[in-house]
C-alpha cells in the first residue's frame, strides 16, 4: 500500500526521522528560547526569571499557539521539506498553514479528550492536515497521541460539548460517534519523527503520568484553494466568500494571492486546567 492509500485508508502516517540530531537539539533550545520570552511576546505569559532553570521555566506552561509568529525557527519546522513533500501529496500542490502549536506536557499535565480537528478550523474541501512533530520521544506513559483509525472516511463532524474530567485541558470533546475507546490505537513517536493525519481523525491524549517532559510542535495545513471560514462573516461579507488571510504559504502557488495577507492571531497561552 502507497504513503497517499495508507493515509486514506487509515487516516494517519507515520513520517520517521524527519529531524536529524542537530535540528532536533535546535528545535528543544528554540522551545526554550520561546518559553523565556526570547522571541517576541506571548499573550498570557509570566515573564522568566534569568534565575530559574529551563525545566521550571518550561513547567509553567502547557500550550503555546502560534509560536510561528515568533520564531524564524518554527517557520523552517513548517516547512520542512520531508514533510512538505508528503503534504502535497495529500493534500495537493499548493498549501497553506493556518496554525501552530507548540506543547510542554510536563508531569501530571492533562491531555485532550476525543475531537477532530477540523471542527475547529473549518475548511471547505476536508483538506485540513495536521503535522505533529515529536521532539521528545512521545509514549504511552507521557501522553503520546490515540488515533481511531478510519474514523475520518464516513466524513461526518461530531458534535462536541464542554470537559469535566480535569484530566483534559478542557477543549470540548466529540461525542456521539459510533466507535469505542476499544477501537484506538496508540501513536507513540521516537524523537524527530512526524505523524501526518487527517482533520476529521479522531484523536486524543492522555495526562503525562511520567515524570519526564513530553515536548511537540503540531501545524495544521490545508489545501490553497480552500477558503478558510475560521471566523463569522463581518456584516459586509457573506459566509460564501469569508477566507481568513492569515496564513504562511508553504507550498506550490496561492491562487488568492491577490487577498494578501494579514496579521491578526498573535501568540497566546492557552489556558489549562492541572491533571
Amino acid at each position: 500500500m502507497g504513503v497517499v492509500s495508507t493515509y486514506d485508508d487509515r487516516g494517519y502516517l507515520v513520517v520517521p526521522d524527519v529531524l536529524g540530531p542537530d535540528l532536533l537539539a535546535a528545535s528543544l533550545d528554540e522551545v526554550t528560547a520561546i518559553c523565556r520570552g526570547r522571541r517576541g511576546a506571548i499573550d498570557g505569559a509570566l515573564t522568566a526569571d534569568e534565575r530559574d532553570d529551563d525545566a521550571t521555566v518550561l513547567g509553567r506552561y502547557l500550550c503555546i499557539h502560534f509560536p510561528h509568529k515568533i520564531s524564524a525557527a518554527m517557520c523552517d519546522l513548517a516547512r520542512h521539506p520531508a514533510v512538505l513533500d508528503r503534504l502535497t501529496g495529500v493534500i495537493g500542490p499548493n498549501v497553506k498553514l493556518v496554525q501552530s502549536m507548540l506543547f510542554m506536557k510536563g508531569a501530571g499535565k492533562p491531555g485532550q479528550a476525543w475531537h477532530q480537528d477540523e471542527s475547529h478550523i473549518p475548511t471547505r474541501d476536508r483538506s485540513l492536515t495536521a503535522a505533529w512533530f515529536a521532539l521528545d520521544d512521545a509514549t504511552v506513559d507521557n501522553g503520546c497521541l490515540w488515533v481511531i483509525p478510519g474514523s475520518h472516511r464516513r466524513g461526518v463532524l461530531y458534535p462536541t460539548r464542554g470537559v469535566d474530567d480535569l484530566g483534559f485541558d478542557g477543549t470540548p470533546e466529540a461525542y456521539g460517534f459510533p466507535y469505542g475507546d476499544h477501537d484506538a490505537i496508540p501513536v507513540e513517536l521516537p524523537a524527530g519523527a512526524a505523524l501526518l493525519f487527517d482533520g476529521y481523525l479522531l484523536h486524543r491524549s492522555l495526562p503525562n503520568r511520567s515524570a519526564g517532559l513530553r515536548r511537540a510542535v503540531v501545524n495544521h495545513y490545508m489545501s490553497a484553494e480552500s477558503l478558510l471560514p475560521w471566523f463569522p462573516p463581518g456584516e459586509h461579507e457573506p459566509m460564501g466568500t469569508l477566507d481568513h488571510r492569515d496564513i504562511l504559504f508553504v507550498a506550490g502557488e496561492d491562487p488568492y494571492a491577490d487577498k494578501g495577507t494579514v496579521d491578526l492571531m498573535r501568540p497566546r497561552l492557552r489556558s489549562a486546567r492541572s491533571g
